[in-house]
């Protein structure tokens, strides 16, 4: 399909962006005068609880408003408005003469132009200029009507496939947790008979189990002066994995190592202010850790694998929450004195590596479909980002667009 008595404008033409301006204060309650503040978080879903902001004298969008991303890491996305004050990292588009579902399908297909273009050494931002002179080609009205109408259908089932791939990764994630916190404090034998074990955060556990404080099984390891042993970081996700760094802060890290702590192979290591989020794990190789660590050394008979498993738990995570200091969440920390007084369970050492090498045969599995999920949700969105392409620039048939 040609567009015939189709043009090129340059998008400046076609559409102009009002940035959005930083509030000059927050707030939690909703009150008159007051809308949505419109957060990337926000926008996304991934809260549905907006701080609010002072509309007058705002700039201000409603539900059927598109945003261009002006400033960070998703700078150049294009992006549903809802109805609200536009965050000053945003930019509302004010397209004229154009129906405005094709317009917002025309930004996407424009939009890995524009990110590929973005400026700034730090924080990315969109460059005005290169984004004012892309010529656009748009066809007569009823055709963007057709091709909105059409796209809006097919990005619809394909959003909806999407969500299903993303949903099962979801469960993946909560089937792996709840596989660790069973494995790690029932053992794999189903059969077992259990014992209550005294300790109300453990509950039950294998008759033939003992129960002992950490302080039985580890040591505080607080070593320091090893520049030349690696960094390491713990995360909440990845437990203990080696850090990496940019050219530009090699000096620095080299500045800072002596003071580090040494964690070595075997060891647990764990981030007193996430610990209570399970940012904890089996240090892999020796190297070094932020002081602001723990680092705790196995005894003989530990099996430091089966305790990183279970100390991400999260019963265990409750209970580290419960003996952290701090008045705020965010600021909890977890010292030594109260981690070493906790009870945890102790498997025979050879159930302790049964549980590990159980554990981790069915995480390959979940690994494994993890994987191909993830590998058919790029293709679905990289199907839909296709689509919108064909669509917009004419490269779909009348005919298709009509049967949709």
């Amino acid at each position: 399909m040609s567009y015939l008595n189709s043009s090129s404008p340059r998008f400046k033409y076609v559409s102009r962006f009002q940035k959005g301006r930083i509030p000059s204060a927050l707030f939690k309650e909703k009150a008159e005068g007051r809308q949505p503040y419109l957060s990337m978080e926000y926008l996304r879903g991934q809260t549905t609880t907006p701080e609010y902001a002072e509309a007058q004298g705002a700039l201000c969008a409603e539900d059927s408003d598109i945003l261009l991303l002006w400033d960070g890491s998703n700078a150049g996305e294009f992006i549903w408005a809802k109805r609200g004050v536009v965050s000053s990292t945003a930019a509302l588009a004010r397209p004229k003469d154009i129906q405005r579902s094709f317009f917002y399908y025309l930004c996407k297909h424009v939009e890995p132009t524009i990110r590929a273009e973005t400026v700034g050494m730090g924080i990315p931002h969109v460059n005005g200029e290169f984004v004012d002179n892309i010529a656009l080609s748009i066809p007569p009205l009823e055709t963007q009507t057709k091709i909105a109408d059409y796209l809006d259908r097919k990005t619809a089932e394909l959003d909806q496939l999407i969500a299903a791939k993303k949903n099962l990764l979801k469960l993946l994630d909560e089937k792996k947790r709840a596989l660790i916190a069973r494995a790690a404090t029932r053992g794999l034998n189903p059969d077992a008979p259990l014992k209550d074990s005294g300790i109300p955060w453990l509950g039950m556990i294998p008759e033939h189990w003992e129960v002992e404080r950490v302080t039985n099984l580890f040591r505080e390891r607080d070593e320091r002066g090893r520049p030349d042993l690696p960094l390491l970081v713990v995360s909440i996700h990845s437990g203990v994995t080696l850090r990496e760094f940019s050219t530009d802060k090699i000096e620095q890290q080299a500045a800072d190592s002596n003071t580090y702590k040494v964690a070595l192979k075997d060891d647990i290591s764990f981030n007193k202010m996430r610990m209570w989020q399970g940012a904890v794990g089996c240090v892999p190789c020796d190297g070094l850790v932020s002081p602001d660590y723990v680092v705790a050394a196995p005894s003989e008979g530990v099996c430091s694998d089966y305790y990183g498993m279970l100390f991400k738990c999260p019963r265990f995570s409750d209970e580290s929450a419960c003996r952290s200091h701090g008045i705020v969440w965010d600021r909890l920390r977890l010292y030594w004195d109260e981690f070493k007084d906790i009870s945890v369970p102790v498997p025979p050492i050879s159930e302790q590596r049964d549980i590990v090498d159980g554990i981790n045969k069915q995480l390959s599995q979940f690994k494994e479909l993890k994987s191909v999920t993830e590998k058919t949700i790029t293709l679905l969105q990289e199907r839909r980002t296709a689509l919108i392409s064909a669509a917009v620039t004419g490269k779909l048939g009348e005919e298709v667009l009509n049967a949709g």
